[in-house]
């Protein structure tokens, strides 16, 4: 019998691989919300296309007719406060308000540990760790949490989600190893996900026979060296080799840039968040090591890095 699911976010990073892993299942039908404007998907007998904007809620009404699950990819990141919280708070509300109209059974969220705001944090479980936004986008996005859980859905925490599409986590890097002109050296671990690994725990959050409602951490269980990322991305950019920099001498040289110094503090600090929890749950691979698993990538990164 088939099974239909909303995925909001479908043309962004992890929403397309989300799509990509969703159409693996069989016997899941799609429907794939896009913003006015936006790019077509062409239509076929397991997807078909809604237009809709998380800003403007006469249009999000009917878009949960007839699903069975909504998969919330969408998330707005950076720019004015109040269009942050006009997508990721009150779209999310309203979003969410249509599929409580038509008996929506499950609702799966992408959130992001950036609502714990800084660290350290070390292997640290859900219930250890209160909220503490530290800026404007993860405030939003921790309002929009709050709806999907008081929704009874599920919401998945990523820290850092590498893969082919991203734009952030290591085009970020480069950017701040370039400025820098070597590496730093830091005994900092972080958590990391693949964007197909975690798609597939996105999936499978809305197909699984138990109860996945709750907050859950998205990480593979090993955690990701801020050293050996660093050294793997010095190396693609063929940076010449230099004496590393400490924590000290690298902020003193990003000191008054402020993108530059936000993507250092956060390398520097541990955020290893617990992840073997949400495999377990569902019954899923969490597949390479971050470390192991992002050399396959590297070609598409190589791409975008040469023509920035």
């Amino acid at each position: 019998m088939p099974y239909n699911v909303l995925i909001t976010g479908s043309q962004g990073f992890i929403g397309s691989h989300v799509v990509r892993e969703a159409l693996a299942w069989p016997d899941l039908h799609l429907r794939l919300m896009r913003r006015p404007g936006g790019p077509p998907q062409p239509p076929t007998d397991r997807i078909h296309t809604v237009v809709a904007d998380l800003t403007d809620p006469d249009s999000l009404r009917g878009v949960c007719e007839g699903v069975d699950a909504v998969l919330h990819c969408a998330s707005a990141v950076g720019g004015d406060e109040d269009a942050l919280r006009a997508v990721n708070d009150l779209g999310t509300r309203h979003l969410l308000a249509d599929a409580r109209r038509h008996g929506v059974r499950r609702v799966v969220h992408v959130g992001t540990a950036s609502v714990h705001g800084r660290g350290p944090f070390r292997q640290a479980e859900v219930h250890e760790l209160p909220l503490r936004p530290a800026s404007p986008t993860s405030a939003s996005r921790a309002a929009a949490e709050a709806h999907v859980l008081e929704a009874g859905g599920a919401v998945l925490r990523p820290h850092l989600v590498y893969g082919t599409g991203d734009r952030w986590v290591v085009p970020g890097l480069a950017g701040l190893l370039r400025y820098l002109g070597t590496a730093v050296d830091t005994p900092s671990v972080h958590s990391a996900v693949e964007a197909g690994a975690l798609a597939s725990a996105v999936v499978a959050a809305a197909m699984t026979d138990r109860d996945p409602a709750g907050v859950h951490h998205a990480g593979h269980p090993v955690p990701l060296g801020g050293a050996a990322l660093m050294d793997l991305v010095h190396r693609e950019l063929d940076l010449p080799v230099r004496e590393l920099l400490d924590p000290a001498a690298a902020r003193a040289r990003v000191d008054g840039v402020p993108q530059a110094l936000h993507h250092l503090d956060m390398l520097l600090v541990d955020h290893w968040f617990e992840g073997a929890a949400l495999w377990e749950l569902l019954d899923l691979d969490p597949g390479p090591s971050p470390l192991t698993g992002l050399p396959a990538h590297l070609p598409w990164y190589r791409e975008l890095l040469h023509s920035r």
